[in-house]
Order: structure tokens, then sequence, then C-alpha cells
């Protein structure tokens, strides 16, 4: 009887895990920001960051914020951008998009992943993204 109740609890655990694997797996990959180069905007507490972002195939961003503008250039790939107050965009190579100061906004890549160059031009010691 008591191998059978390990048997069991095994089997429990392993079910357990497996559920929580399959959820955590539901969610689309982020995104992978790569910062190429960052310049101090003279004569400010700005500072601009020219950053490779590479999003995996269906992957995305859920919503959140920039302390400032951004600007992209979609290079590879499909991007649908949703953001706050604005119809979504879907993007292609060669579209370019712009992000007002801290507008709460998604992004969704499609089957084929995405890569985009980003301009932040942002506050000195905030982060390039904050949740929303």
């Amino acid at each position: 009887m008591a191998l059978g109740r390990r048997v069991f609890a095994g089997c429990a655990i392993c079910a357990a895990i497996g559920v929580a694997t399959r959820e955590a797996g539901a969610q689309p990959a982020a995104a992978r920001r790569t910062i190429l180069q960052s310049t101090e905007v003279p004569g400010t507490d700005m500072v601009t960051h020219l950053v490779m972002v590479e999003f995996p195939a269906n992957g995305g961003n859920p919503r959140h914020t920039h302390p400032g503008i951004t600007t992209g250039l979609v290079l590879e790939g499909e991007l649908q951008l949703t953001i706050d107050g604005m119809p979504a965009a879907n993007l292609k190579p060669g579209d370019s998009l712009l992000i007002p100061n801290a507008r709460p906004h998604v992004e969704q890549a499609g089957g084929a992943g995405c890569k985009v160059a980003v301009s932040f031009t942002v506050e000195k010691g905030k982060p390039l993204a904050s949740p929303a």
C-alpha cells in the first residue's frame, strides 16, 4: 500500500509540474534588447540609446511604457504595435514607429519573429521600460 501511495504522489507531482510548465510556456516569449550605443544629450539630463530589439516567433512584450520618446525602424519580420488611444499598427520591414513619452503600448511579433532598430531618448538613470 505504501508503494501505491508513493507512485500516486509521484504522478501527482509530475502532473503539477507539467501543468505549471505548460501554463508558463503559454505566454509569448519577450523580446531581447541589445544596447548598441548610448550618447548623452548635451545640456540635458537625457541620454539616447540605439538598441536592437529582437522578437522570437510570436513573441511580444506585455503592456509597458518608456520614460521618453521612442522611434524605430522594422528591419525584419512583422510587428503589431498597439499604443493606448491609437489603432493597432501592423508594421513590416521598412516601416517606422514613434511612441510618445510614457504612452502605454504592447508589441507582438509575427510567426517569423521580428527585428527592430530602436532609438530611446530617455532620462538618465531611468530604466528603458516599466510595466504599465
